[in-house]
């Protein structure tokens, strides 16, 4: 007995030293977890004129979406999570009474650059009405344009849709299942596209909750969280090597006997 309770003194002694004497570093205080910021999943990937996406940028988890749709074709894809999330919407939305639609999802880049010659066609100028291709969030399978019922039987659509309860309800609640309003009436400079209360984009909950709280467009998160970043390596912090040890499992430490009836004790990740 004496001796398991000195191994495990010993061994409790040593727990703070692992991972091998890992570097210390500043704490980390941004709001947002690291491993959101990592953005291994590509939620909260910038894409506008300034960040493009390459012409042969196409997801890898796309699927097709079985939530209500405008278009009677089937085929109309998003990708896994983030169809998930609007499905899960949908619901909520109809269960306080409001029918959803979903007009525009996943576009190739092929498609949005068909679509953007010909907005230049007729109207002889880049308008911000079609994104730029390459520009566009619908070609990270994240975007989505959601209508109502009498929005779907208009030829087009404006600013005027987000006086519809619809529109509104998205507003106070896509947050809830990882979705933002893109395109803000009061972000038009910074976003550089028109106001589009009918288009979410999809950059995970805990993500869009802190987006909508502080009223940022998807550019002014990008921006602050990156120089958060920058900052805090100036203080010391090494944002890989922080990822690194937060990626190592907490260890196990187990009390077992012996065939020789020795008490031992097992320290494992």
């Amino acid at each position: 007995m004496q001796k398991r309770t000195l191994i495990t003194l010993v061994l409790l002694c040593l727990l703070p030293l692992i991972p091998c004497f890992a570097q210390e570093m500043p704490e980390w205080d941004y709001p947002l977890d690291p491993e959101i910021l990592e953005n291994r999943s590509g939620y909260i990937t910038l894409v506008n004129r300034d960040h493009l996406l390459p012409s042969n940028y196409v997801p890898n988890d796309l699927v097709v979406i079985t939530v209500r749709c405008v278009s009677s074709i089937k085929g109309d894809m998003l990708r896994k999570t983030a169809h998930e999330a609007l499905s899960a919407m949908f619901d909520a939305a109809a269960q306080e009474g409001y029918t959803l639609y979903a007009k525009s999802v996943y576009r190739a880049y092929s498609t949005q650059s068909y679509m953007y010659n010909n907005r230049l066609e007729k109207v002889g100028r880049d308008d911000g009405v079609v994104a730029y291709p390459g520009s566009s969030d619908h070609q990270t399978g994240l975007g989505c344009d959601i209508l109502n019922y009498e929005w779907t039987r208009k030829s087009g659509m404006t600013a005027a849709f987000g006086e519809t309860a619809e529109a509104k309800w998205m507003a106070e609640h896509c947050a809830e299942y990882g979705f933002i309003i893109r395109y803000e009436a009061d972000k038009e400079e910074i976003t550089k596209i028109i106001y589009e209360p009918w288009h979410l984009r999809y950059v995970g909950k805990e993500a869009a909750q802190y987006m909508k709280e502080h009223h940022l467009s998807l550019e002014e998160f990008d921006e602050e969280w990156h120089a958060y970043i920058s900052a805090w390596e100036a203080r010391g912090g090494n944002f890989d090597e922080l990822l690194r040890v937060r990626a190592i499992p907490d260890p196990v430490m187990t009390l077992y006997t012996t065939d020789e009836g020795e008490e031992e004790i097992s320290l494992f990740y």
